[in-house]
């Protein structure tokens, strides 16, 4: 196994600081979008999934045991997240697909986890503000769990179009050496 330099978890520790900061914004202003893997995306970009994962998981256990119970529940989206983002937006054959369908294509996995841990473990109602759209579209008749899935992914795309436009923003001014740091571990 190979040892995480002191850089690689100094940026893992920011990763997940990203997770709570955009989890505590999202769920204080009860935004519809979760904000809470910016950190996952951006860590997963330049450090790979394994420790894109450590820095979803990270943020979802701390925001859970501190203000948000049900970032815990989700945990498990964080581990999509940063699989699916590395396959579309690491060293990978996907870079010269649009951004737009590779953001679509993280979105259906994470969404679809996010979906199926909403409708059966919660009927649907989170702490996210787009529980508000769920019960307006149960309301208007159509089944919970497809208004749960629905409602999930469009909420998520958006979301990871954000991160995902604001990690590689951020990741493309980062310093050269840096950068260059990170490619040798």
């Amino acid at each position: 196994m190979k040892k995480i330099s002191t850089l690689e978890l100094s940026l893992v520790a920011l990763g997940i600081s990203l997770n709570i900061l955009g989890t505590f914004i999202a769920y204080s202003l009860k935004l519809p979008i979760l904000l809470d893997s910016m950190g996952t995306i951006f860590i997963s970009i330049l450090l790979g999934p394994t420790l894109g994962v450590l820095a979803g998981l990270g943020g979802s256990f701390l925001s859970g045991i501190t203000f948000d119970i049900y970032s815990i529940y989700f945990a498990p989206v964080q581990i999509f997240v940063a699989v699916f983002t590395y396959l579309m937006f690491g060293k990978s054959i996907f870079n010269k697909m649009n951004r737009s369908v590779r953001v679509l294509i993280i979105s259906i996995f994470s969404s679809l986890t996010g979906a199926i841990i909403a409708a059966f473990v919660f009927g649907g109602i989170t702490s996210s503000g787009s529980s508000y759209i769920v019960v307006l579209l149960s309301k208007l008749g159509i089944n919970k769990v497809l208004s749960v899935f629905l409602v999930q992914f469009f909420m998520d795309y958006i979301d990871r179009f954000v991160s995902v436009s604001i990690a590689i923003l951020a990741i493309s001014y980062m310093p050269k050496n840096i950068r260059r740091k990170l490619v040798e571990y």
